[in-house]
């Protein structure tokens, strides 16, 4: 007789009783979106992973310590074997058929009633992909394809024109420290869905090139003041285009929130009654340093690292920092916007007690094809920028952390 394709459903397993056998690791594997979807999870097994004995402990599964016995699958709507025993996993499956449980085997697709498709998930979607004969598949095949219609939907190359999702409002979105790769999953997709991009000079401009023709993109550097303020006259432009019913962007370097201005524009918005959506961005502070080989953090070395804005000169009474303090402390100090102003800082932190051999790294371009890293200490890092032409955007870290990596090259 001819084998008959799986036919595809979604269960609703919310306070409906499953029934796990085994705890290895592909339970712990499937346990997460059986425990998403609210089901009564039951695990039967005599030993569990870590991962698995913590789900128990915090509740959110029932563990029985002990092999399976006939009728653990009594009053399941699924069920779910995966020990080590196929003598055992022979006759929970045969237990399921006379319940009536669809039950999915891990040793044996063949002798199974229900497959587990590969999943993944985009903004309110599940794609499922399952191989259509249990003869013969190829998990990593379908994983791919998952993979790959997945990333479509993220990033909007799967989505039709005519059906693209559009969401009337402003999406405040951090772009990450420069490299296109490193703008989050959710702030890829809302630039894919978006009628206007307002962008600023630091934002991973690469990702431009990629909008389609249609997309207005503004250069945040660029608006006309007329006779607002630079932030004021951004604040409008993001009412104005958002009032008209467009999907608005405003791509940020690094997060919104590090020295961003980004809660200026959300109040803004919020005073004028547009919906605001804040998509967190990877901040320049730590990846940075960690894409020149610097950690901010390293035991027995840090403990604590203070991210400081340097726009502001210590000695300048609109400063807001405690360069005392700072000096004070034993961990890392990372500034932002501080290279023009690096000279007088590294003077200030040695007055208050910082020594001046303390190693100092600048990373320009961080995470770019153009990132470069020059090294130093406070009492020579002013000089250093000079004669190595040190110039914005660079990320200053200071502490004994700069030294805990490889040498770098050159």
């Amino acid at each position: 007789m001819a084998e008959h394709p799986a036919y595809p459903v979604g269960l609703r397993l919310s306070g409906r009783r499953v029934v796990v056998l085994g705890a290895g690791t592909v339970v712990q594997r499937r346990l997460p979106a059986l425990i998403a979807a609210g089901a009564d999870i039951v695990v039967v097994s005599p030993e569990a992973t870590p991962s698995v004995e913590a789900m128990a402990d915090t509740g959110e599964i029932t563990w029985i310590r002990r092999p399976y016995q006939d009728g653990d699958l009594a009053e399941a709507w699924y069920a779910l074997i995966a020990t080590s025993d196929r003598e055992a996993n022979a006759r929970a499956s045969a237990e399921a058929e006379r319940h009536r449980v669809w039950c999915v085997r891990s040793d044996d697709a063949d002798q199974a009633t229900a497959w587990t498709p590969a999943t993944g998930h985009s903004e309110g979607v599940t794609v499922a992909v399952l191989t259509t004969q249990a003869r013969g598949r190829d998990p990593r095949h379908t994983a791919a394809i998952r993979d790959a219609v997945v990333e479509g939907l993220r990033d909007g190359t799967l989505v039709a024109p005519h059906h693209r999702t559009r969401t009337p409002g402003v999406a405040l979105v951090g772009g990450g420290p420069g490299d296109p790769d490193l703008i989050t999953v959710r702030g890829r997709r809302l630039l894919a869905e978006a009628d206007v991009v307002i962008a600023d000079r630091l934002g991973p401009r690469d990702l431009l090139a990629e909008l389609p023709p249609h997309v207005e993109v503004i250069d945040a550097a660029k608006i006309p003041y007329g006779r607002y303020m630079a932030q004021e006259a951004i604040n409008n432009a993001l009412i104005e285009h958002a009032k008209q019913g467009k999907s608005v962007v405003r791509l940020k370097g690094g997060d919104p929130f590090v020295f961003g201005r980004g809660m200026e524009e959300v109040q803004a918005l919020a005073e004028a009654g547009i919906p605001c959506t804040v998509v967190p961005g990877i901040s320049s502070s730590i990846s940075v340093p960690g894409a020149a080989g610097i950690p901010v953090t390293h035991r027995g070395v840090a403990h604590e690292f203070t991210v400081v804005s340097g726009h502001v000169a210590p000695d300048d009474e609109r400063s807001l920092v405690d360069w005392p303090s700072l000096a004070r402390l034993t961990g890392t100090l990372v500034i932002l916007m501080g290279v023009d102003k690096i000279g007088k800082i590294a003077e200030t932190l040695v007055a208050h007690g910082k020594s001046p051999q303390t190693p100092v790294a600048l990373v320009q371009e961080g995470t770019t094809a153009a990132q470069r890293r020059v090294d130093a200490t406070l009492a020579t890092v002013a000089e250093t920028v000079r004669t190595e032409d040190v110039r914005p955007p660079a990320v200053i870290v200071i502490g004994e952390v700069v030294t805990v990596g490889p040498a770098p090259a050159g």
